[in-house]
């Protein structure tokens, strides 16, 4: 939360506040002119500061409603006809912290990532609180319905959680503690999978993103714009 969007309506309506009861006061004295007029002055500024906090909480409400955060990273390395392998990189808990990176062979001609999501009211959002979600797993997927039903599948499980809870002395899994207690918690909006899925191609890498509404993909270099012919995500 940027604080001074706060604090400015606060100072400002503090001010009309002051004004006001000066007024009052220079009235209840007799001195009707200038009671009005300060009066009238403390009246704007409260308006003033009222504006500046309606500005400041719909700036607030956009800013944590489009929020985002990295997931993972995930590059492609052709081995053979819709054969793959694929590097799968998770962000660290801090900013300069190393991420983790593990390699999956993957058939098909498509990665799938999933991962079970927790999602938020929107007045949560606004309050800080962002969608939270488990990695689930990465699978391989084919174009052909015939394919999928019949060819060789590669389907590999994903443990990873957000990496702000991970590491902690003490086990923190929002998903849990809101599945469990779903009934006495209004600000959960909805427990569910999400995937985003994107096309393989040797040296195609994309990127993974947590938004509040679930997972999405994007490419993220030349070779990943050109398999997914101009980007395509996939959200459930």
């Amino acid at each position: 939360m940027v604080w001074w969007w706060w604090i400015a309506p606060a100072v400002v309506g503090l001010i009309g506040v002051i004004l006001l009861f000066r007024g009052l006061m220079a009235l209840f004295r007799g001195r009707v002119f200038s009671g009005l007029l300060v009066g009238a002055g403390g009246a704007g500024f409260m308006a003033a500061a009222a504006i500046a906090a309606l500005l400041a909480l719909d700036v607030q409400t956009y800013g944590r409603l489009t929020y985002e955060r990295p997931v993972a990273t995930i590059q492609t390395r052709q081995l053979g006809p819709q054969y793959f392998e694929a590097t799968v990189m998770r962000p660290g808990m801090g900013e300069n912290a190393p991420g983790v990176s593990n390699l999956y062979p993957l058939h098909g001609d498509e990665w799938r990532i999933e991962a079970q999501v927790l999602k938020w009211k929107p007045w949560a959002n606004v309050l800080g609180l962002d969608a939270q979600y488990r990695l689930d797993r990465l699978s391989g997927r084919y174009h052909s319905i015939e394919q999928e039903i019949n060819a060789t599948r590669s389907v590999h499980p994903l443990t990873g959680g957000d990496p702000r809870t991970e590491g902690l002395p003490w086990k923190v899994s929002a998903w849990d503690a809101a599945r469990k207690y779903r009934k006495y918690l209004d600000a959960v909006d909805t427990l569910y999978g999400g995937g985003a899925y994107m096309p393989m191609a040797d040296g195609a890498k994309y990127e993974v993103w947590i938004t509040q509404s679930g997972l999405v993909a994007r490419p993220a270099n030349d070779a990943a714009r050109a398999a997914s012919a101009g980007g395509w995500t996939e959200v459930q």
